[in-house]
């Protein structure tokens, strides 16, 4: 049976970045407690303040979906002679990003500072998607060893199988571990962004 939790926005607690050059909160990471270095996956919201290097994580896929403010773009360089090799554009909230971790990434603000959401897996560890659900849609079925349902804008109502509903603000996350073909309704005007992570096979003891 799926077991069910409710991370509220609200009780998030700000930490500096692994670089030191910006702010994240952390929505949540396993294993439980897991150092920057020593994650299977994490989901957190950054603040970024400023032009910069963003910190560099060695064997993680990340993935990054802009939450608010007017963008900012992502030049991924070739460490063998510093010049541009791939310029990620994030012009609008929802607009996504998908890098290595270890590549080197230098962003520029368009206007401004900017939110936007992470999404780490550890390569050879687990597989993670990231899909943005906008209004009201018809109902989904969720299956992996751990989905994450994050309220980026407004608020939703989201119904698992027969379950009481549950009102998402934004910020908040509903993570469901173990949803086994886990109908999903989800009502209002909100955008949310559905994340599911499967474990690879090497690694089921860690779930254990």
């Amino acid at each position: 049976m799926a077991s069910i939790a409710l991370i509220r926005g609200a009780d998030l607690v700000a930490a500096p970045w692994k670089n030191g050059g910006g702010v994240t909160r952390e929505v949540a990471v396993f294993p439980e407690g897991a150092a920057p270095d020593d994650f299977v996956w994490r989901v957190s919201v950054a603040d970024v303040a400023q032009a910069g290097p963003f910190s560099r994580f060695v064997g993680i896929d990340r993935t990054l979906v802009l939450l608010s403010g007017a963008g900012m773009l992502l030049d991924e360089t070739d460490g063998a002679n510093a010049h541009a090799a791939k310029t990620h554009a994030l012009a609008q909230p929802l607009d996504v990003a998908r890098f290595a971790g270890e590549a080197r990434i230098d962003a520029r603000l368009i206007n401004g500072a900017t939110r936007d959401f992470n999404l780490m897996v550890r390569r050879g560890a687990a597989v993670g998607e990231l899909e943005v659900w906008r209004g009201q849609m018809q109902p989904r079925t969720l299956s992996a060893d751990v989905a994450l349902l994050f309220c980026a804008s407004g608020s939703v109502e989201i119904t698992l199988a027969d379950r009481q509903a549950l009102t998402l603000e934004q910020d908040d996350t509903l993570r469901i571990d173990t949803p086994n073909a886990l109908p999903c309704t989800i009502k209002g005007a909100g955008a949310v962004l559905a994340i599911s992570i499967r474990y690879m096979s090497i690694r089921n003891d860690a779930r254990r």
